[in-house]
């Protein structure tokens, strides 16, 4: 059979989808990876099989997961098909012959298995005496075939010229100064042969002096010209690095929080390192190789002048130097995605490890996670290994290569000069051409590994680029209030992965009544903070909606949107920077009377004020050095200041003391005044005096009243707050 599609997954969780890109393409569709990430709703955790499953589906195939043995796997199962590798991966079998398992896995490539081998990876489970591994079988209906393929990876090479068009003068002026010095290194083999052939042979010393004194001024020339480069090309690396790394920021930042549920911060990092190769191949190699490329050209016709017997041989050698170093590539580039999940995951580890270093201490834990580093330097070690053994096999048959080929010219050329062919000055300037030429090559072979490397990188980073915007610009977003600021929600369902996931909100309706207290109770995990966010706008409902008076919230611009509302969330973040900036986040110029007032609603005036800096104190990553109430009280003082028309409160006093709280809510009161405020909590102090009650139990609205009405049912919310109240006495 052909060779069957392979492609790399950019992320550790990506092996499903990948799988079945690959498949796909085996059948002669090309689908996006991002396109069956979505279908197959992928989270930090993966994709499970029914993921895999319900993507196949939507692309128009027809699926059948099941437990098979091996050798219904050979005989029955319709190849190629997906199959659970090592509990915690997903490959695709394309091929079984003679004995030989043949498998496109996502992470390292196509392989080669025994039986055995792919056994030991494969079968998981014993039923009724037999061994069994699981398989997800597919073959495509004609729905398949009638699929548009939908766009694949726009972030190639072309992509990144419009990082490097604004500055074509300054390219310009390298590309000069590349060929100045290529023009002063191709005078050198000529004074080289002119030293020896007239300035030693008729014994004139003035001439010598003279070459010598030429070659001296033209390496000052060279080096100014080097000198000079180097500047332009710093100051032309930096800018283009600069711009990409602020246009995938930008990207970032207009991504649905969706998105970041399913990646790591450590797959994030190691895409910004990603840029760093870029930047190195579009202004370092590129531009060199350029240069090669044009002093290969040159130095290989001045060589042909020479002896065209030793430029076939430079060119036999080259070509089998070339061949050798790229039946290499295709491993470097396994061991390069491997590398990068290794990366990756030791990355996080490292930032979960200095994030969590209190509970830590507390749990005396720190032996079981120094061990869990240990054991991914361990696994990072061995793709290490494996990285040196490939580069010592491909240096050592490289070395092997040149200096034959080395020897061979050397060889030819001293015996030209015994037949009279050639002069001992030509032979030397044939020397210093052949090493004018390695370097080139050299140059190439490496432009190659970081053309390599850059591709990879841009696969990855074609993932972000490549990802729909939290709001298209094709799509008409409204940015005015309607005249009724009334929230009503109505059939709303909500689950975070996928149609087979547990619903967290089932059949919600509501009413949120404008410039009224609603407070919202309710045991953990019934969906209170998850009901929040919808409300925010940072998930779409999987059905149903919500309505801003007349007009549905997906409706608006979601970044409009926020500027009308405000919130304090349990995990509400405290940048980096002085409590001022984190109290006025987004406004360029402080105002002095909206900043007072906001602390002192938040009664934190007097802690601020204590401080050596006030205001001006800066403090560490979410809130270090602070207490869980004084991070609260700056959330609050942040959402006053910011003063939106709808508020959103989840859990926002449960750090606080009671009297603290009391003064609190007292000075929020006044705030309350002419806003829609929405309340998560569980305290009594917080929620009895709302206009209403809405108590939520696994999803659902289960009861909705005032305090006093529901207090007398004597139902879920009467057992909330009973301890508090003392009703069972």
């Amino acid at each position: 059979m052909s060779r069957f599609p392979h492609y790399k997954q950019p992320d550790a969780m990506d092996c499903g989808p990948t799988c079945l890109r690959m498949v796909a393409k085996f059948y002669g569709r090309n689908f996006s990876l991002n396109y069956l990430r979505e279908q197959s709703h992928i989270s930090r955790e993966g994709v499970s099989l029914l993921g895999i499953s319900d993507a196949a589906e939507a692309i128009g195939m027809r699926s059948l997961g099941t437990k098979v043995t091996y050798d219904q796997l050979v005989k029955d199962v319709p190849k190629p098909c997906i199959v659970h590798w090592d509990q915690n991966h997903f490959v695709v079998v394309y091929q079984v012959k003679k004995g030989k398992v043949y498998v496109a896995d996502p992470a390292f490539g196509l392989v080669k298995y025994n039986e055995q081998e792919f056994k030991k990876h494969w079968l998981a489970t014993v039923k009724e005496g037999e061994q069994k591994g699981i398989c997800l079988m597919l073959q495509p209906t004609p729905a398949f075939y009638d699929q548009d393929d939908e766009a694949t990876d726009r972030t190639g090479f072309a992509f990144l010229w419009r990082y490097v068009r604004p500055h074509r003068r300054l390219v310009s002026q390298l590309l000069i100064g590349f060929l100045v010095a290529s023009v002063i290194q191709l005078i050198f083999p000529f004074l080289t042969q002119s030293v020896v052939d007239v300035g030693i042979n008729n014994q004139d010393i003035g001439f010598i002096y003279l070459v010598l004194a030429a070659q001296m001024m033209l390496f000052i020339g060279k080096m100014s010209v080097d000198f000079i480069r180097s500047w332009i090309l710093l100051h032309i690396s930096t800018r283009i690095n600069i711009s990409i790394i602020s246009d995938f920021l930008i990207k970032l930042m207009k991504l649905p929080i969706g998105f970041f549920d399913t990646k790591m911060i450590g797959d994030l990092m190691q895409r910004i390192q990603d840029h760093r190769r870029i930047e190195r191949f579009l202004t370092t190699q590129t531009l060199s190789v350029l240069f090669s490329l044009f002093n290969l050209v040159v130095f290989g016709v001045v060589l042909a002048i020479y002896s065209l017997k030793i430029l076939l041989v430079f060119l036999l050698g080259s070509v089998l130097y070339v061949v050798w170093v790229y039946l290499f590539m295709q491993r470097r580039r396994q061991l390069d995605y491997k590398k990068f999940s290794q990366l990756s995951e030791n990355q996080s580890m490292l930032i979960q490890l200095i994030n969590g270093m209190p509970e830590i201490k507390l749990n005396n834990y720190e032996k079981q996670k120094r061990w869990e580093w240990e054991r991914i330097q361990a696994r990072l070690f061995r793709v290490n290994v494996q990285n040196l053994s490939v580069d010592q096999y491909q240096q050592a048959g490289s070395v092997f290569i040149n200096e034959t080929k080395n020897i061979l010219i050397t060889i030819l050329a001293a015996m030209a000069v015994l037949s009279g062919d050639m002069t001992l000055g030509m032979m030397l300037a044939v020397q210093y051409i052949i090493g004018q030429l390695n370097a080139p090559l050299a140059e190439l072979i490496s432009f190659l590994h970081l053309a390599q490397d850059a591709k990879i990188s841009l696969e990855r980073l074609g993932e972000i680029h490549n990802k729909e915007d939290e709001e298209r610009k094709e799509d008409p977003r409204i940015n005015t209030m309607p005249s009724e600021h009334t929230i009503g929600i109505s059939d709303l369902v909500f689950q975070y992965e996928g149609p087979h996931s547990p619903k967290v909100l089932n059949r919600i309706n509501l009413t949120i009544p404008e410039k009224k207290l609603t407070a919202i109770v309710g045991t953990s995990g019934s969906g209170k903070t998850t009901l929040i966010k919808l409300l925010l706008g940072f998930y779409p409902p999987v059905s149903g909606e919500i309505k801003v008076g007349d007009t549905s919230l997906k409706n608006f611009s979601q970044q409009w949107w926020r500027t009308k509302v405000g919130a304090v969330m349990q995990d509400g973040f405290i940048f980096s920077d002085t409590i001022v900036n984190n109290i006025v986040v987004g406004d360029e110029y402080v105002d002095k009377e909206k900043l007072l007032f906001a602390v002192k609603t938040a009664n934190i005036q007097d802690f601020v004020e204590s401080l050596p800096l006030g205001y001006n104190t800066r403090i560490g990553q979410d809130g270090h050095g602070l207490s869980q109430g004084q991070k609260q009280r700056i959330l609050i003082a942040r959402v006053v200041y910011k003063n939106p028309e709808y508020l959103f409160f989840d859990e926002a006093t449960n750090a606080l003391d009671a009297n603290n709280e009391r003064v609190i809510m007292e000075n929020l009161d006044q705030v309350y005044a002419g806003k829609t405020v929405v309340v998560v909590a569980h305290r009594l102090s917080t929620v009895k005096n709302a206009d209403q009650i809405v108590v939520l139990d696994r999803g659902e609205i289960v009861e909705l009243g005032t305090h006093a009405e529901l207090t007398a049912q004597k139902g879920a919310y009467y057992h909330l707050v009973k301890n508090q109240l003392e009703l069972g006495n």
